[in-house]
Order: C-alpha cells, then structure tokens, then sequence
C-alpha cells in the first residue's frame, strides 16, 4: 500500500496539525468526550487531514462509516447507504469526498436524512462551501477550516513513521527538512516523497536517504486553480498591495500567479482596471502605461512578459493614488439604480426639426464658452435630481467630489473592496 495510506494516523494522538480542532477544549475534541458528532464540512487544502480525522472520529466513537465520492458516486449510491444505514443500530457517518462537486439536486437529497438523524454527514471540499454548498446544507452543518500543517508537524508524523516502521534506513534531518519544504503543508506529498526516497534507496542498494535524494526526486508545486478561492485572493492581493504602495509584495504574488500558469492577460487587465480606478487623474499616464503593457503581453508571452507586469506593478505603486473615477463611478450608478430613466433637461437637447423646436427642445440653451470663464451656471442635471441637489443648499444643482457620499453614502460602503 502506498504510504499514504498505509502509514495514516489512527488515533488523535498520531494525528498532527489542526489543533485548533482537535486539542483538548477545542471542537472536534469535545464531541468526541460527548460521544456525539454533529453533521460537519472540513474545508482546507489537499492533504491537511480531513478524510483521516473523519476515519478516526467513527472509530472513536463507534460509528458505522460509509463513504461516497463526489466525482464517481450520485443519488443510487447514496440511496443504498441509506438503506444499510437505517438498519443500524449504531449512528453512522456519511464522509462525502469533494462535496462541492455534488449538484443542488444531489445536496437537496441528503437533507431529510440529516434532519432525522439517519446519517451524520462529514463533507470534505478543497474549495469555499459559501460557494459551492447549499444554504439549507450549511444551516445543518458546522462548517470547520482546515489549514496547511506546518513544517514541524510534518517533521514531527515523518520522523514517528521512521522511528516505528522503517528503522533499515538512514535519514538525514536535513532529509525531513528538506521533504517539509517541498509538501508545503500537504502530509499527503511529505508521504509520497518518503516513499519516493525509499524505493530509489532501494533500486540503488543503498540505505542512506539525504536532502539531495529528496531534491533529486521532487518538484515543487504551486496550488492553484484558476476559478477557486486562491485565484481571487492573489489577484485581490495584487490590487491592494499597489493600493498600499507596496510595489514588490504585489510582485510577488503575481510571480505566484504566473507561476501557477495563469493568463498574463488576466492580470494585465486588471492593472488596466487599477490604473484607472486608483490612479485615475492624479497621474493619467499610468493608463497610457497600463495598455501598453497589456498590448506588450499579447505580443511576447510568457515567460517574457512577466517582467513587463512586474514593472507596471512598481509604477503603478509609486504613482500618486486618486479614486474619483471610481467613487463618480460608484455614485452615477446607484442614481440610475434608485430613479431610473429621468428625461435629459430639454435645453440639453438637440432640435434639428421644427416640431423639436415647437416642443421647447434646445430652448434657453447657453453656449458656455460666450461666458466668463466658460461657466454659464445653466442646469445640467435631470429636473429631478436638480430639485434634490437644491434642496441640500447646492448652488445651481451642482454638487462637487467632496459632496458625493453626502447624498448616496449607502452606495460607496456596498462597493468599498
């Protein structure tokens, strides 16, 4: 059996990493001193412990343990374990492996079994369950997050593994340190990596297992997927951090990104955006900037172009911040949104015809330009939204950039991101 599986913890004792679940005083640690589980969905990364801890919680406590896969298995399955289920004296835990790839359909049948205790359901997803798990799902679950197990844990369940059950070799530290860094907390890889060393020891009659055996056989992967969670966090750091004037931390993770394999012309676009709703008109050659890096991107590529986004990240940093586009943006949306369609003041419009003319269209319309300092104080604002902006004192109808959240503050805390 693959290592993986054959060395997974079998108690809680063995099992490292989410102690923030499962030490004393903490969630799972608790129901297990009760007895009793309720209904749970572990979300975290591959690799952090959510199928083993599901495993050992029905041994603990006794509890039938069946399984289903999101991927191969649908409602036929789920009906037969059903059946089993109801049979059973004792309660029974339903692990549903990748959870999120159940359609609404499938998530809507678990549901009366849930409710009446039939089945204790542990759901396990890579991906955010806001997202992907029905609402009156979420309502009788208690969704737990699982996190990245830290090098010293994987050190700590790799060097137990050694100690107990594979004492004919000899392994460096610097071995285990080195197999900790490439699992980048995943015990999943760690595992395969061990048992990767082990076999190339053994093709090579040798039992000595160094970091560069395990540098040799590995290669670090990026998690990453371009329409989960980690693809919006990273371009959502990106944004904030040249927001924050931090030109070399938005580096970074757009290096991530690319690294990961993602478009260069994705995130060309949104330093177009940036330049625009952040910079604006305190430094309009950003924009200018912005596009020509986009335009560079489609005609090199990668890996040439990612310098080309590294340098715009850093300009775009170091320019000075305006958000008046976005804040005029965010303000003329919710007027439309609240009153809709409101008529164009008539000396606003264009009369070409005599019937136009009739109906007082173009009518006391005043050619700014012929005024002192090209102002002549007419009404620009439709009749409507020129009565509410004199009725808050503003001369004219006119209202000026410091006045917006004034009259609307509702729309810039709804799109403040």
């Amino acid at each position: 059996m693959p290592f993986a599986h054959q060395f997974r913890p079998k108690t809680l004792e063995e099992f490292v990493g989410q102690q923030h679940l499962v030490a004393p005083g903490k969630p799972i640690y608790n129901f297990v001193k009760t007895g009793k589980l309720p209904s749970m969905i572990f979300w975290g990364p591959p690799g952090t412990g959510k199928t083993t801890l599901a495993l050992i919680l029905a041994n603990l406590l006794n509890y039938n343990f069946y399984t289903l896969s999101a991927v191969m298995d649908g409602k036929a399955q789920l009906k037969a374990i059903i059946s089993k289920a109801q049979k059973q004296q004792n309660p029974s835990i339903l692990f549903i492996d990748e959870i999120h790839r159940w359609n609404k359909s499938q998530q809507d049948a678990l549901l009366p079994y849930i409710e009446d205790g039939t089945l204790t359901l542990i759901g396990a997803t890579t991906e955010n369950p806001s997202f992907t798990v029905i609402n009156a799902l979420l309502s009788r679950t208690q969704v737990y997050v699982f996190y990245p197990i830290c090098n010293q844990d994987v050190i700590k369940r790799l060097k137990f593994i050694y100690k107990n059950f594979l004492q004919k070799y000899k392994i460096t530290n610097k071995a285990f340190e080195t197999i900790a860094n490439f699992a980048d907390g995943d015990l999943r890889i760690a595992l395969n990596l061990l048992e990767m060393a082990t076999l190339l020891a053994d093709a090579e009659k040798r039992t000595k297992i160094t970091s560069k055996d395990i540098e040799a056989a590995s290669h670090k992967q990026l998690l990453y997927d371009k329409n989960a969670d980690l693809h919006y966090e990273l371009i959502s750091a990106v944004h904030k951090s040249i927001r924050a004037s931090d030109g070399i931390a938005a580096s970074y993770y757009i290096m991530r990104m690319l690294q990961a394999g993602e478009d260069p012309l994705y995130i060309a676009r949104r330093l177009l955006r940036f330049a625009s709703e952040d910079i604006g008109n305190a430094k309009p050659a950003a924009l200018l900037l912005a596009n020509a890096v986009y335009d560079a991107c489609q005609k090199i590529g990668m890996p040439e172009c990612a310098i080309f986004l590294i340098q715009l990240a850093l300009y775009l940093a170091q320019a000075p911040k305006n958000n008046d586009a976005y804040k005029v943006e965010s303000f003329v949306k919710e007027l439309i949104s609240k009153y809709g369609n409101l008529p164009v003041p008539k000396h606003f419009r264009n009369a070409p015809t005599k019937l136009m003319r009739d109906l007082g269209y173009f009518k006391d319309y005043k050619y700014d330009h012929l005024y002192k300092n090209k102002y002549s104080g007419q009404q620009t604002w439709p009749d409507k939204l020129d009565k509410l902006f004199k009725s808050k004192g503003k001369a004219n109808g006119r209202i000026s950039l410091k006045d917006l959240e004034d009259y609307l503050p509702e729309c810039f805390k709804k799109r403040k991101r």
